[in-house]
C-alpha cells in the first residue's frame, strides 16, 4: 500500500528530500505522494516531524 500525506502536513519538505524514489512534491495545500511511484518504504513517515504520512 502506498503512503498518503494527511492534513497534519506543515509543508516542511522533509519527506520530499528523504524519498528515495522522488515521488513526493509540493501540492496546493500540502505535500502529496504519487501513489503510482510510491514503493511503500516508510522513509517519509520516519522523517516527518508531525507524522503526516500514513499508509493507505
Amino acid at each position: 500500500m502506498a503512503y498518503k500525506i494527511t492534513d497534519k502536513c506543515i509543508s516542511c519538505g522533509a519527506c520530499a528530500s528523504a524519498c528515495p524514489v522522488s515521488c513526493i512534491s509540493q501540492g496546493e495545500e500540502r505535500f502529496v505522494i504519487d501513489p503510482n511511484q510510491c514503493i511503500s518504504c516508510g522513509t517519509c513517515a520516519g522523517v516527518c516531524p508531525v507524522g503526516a504520512p500514513e499508509e493507505e
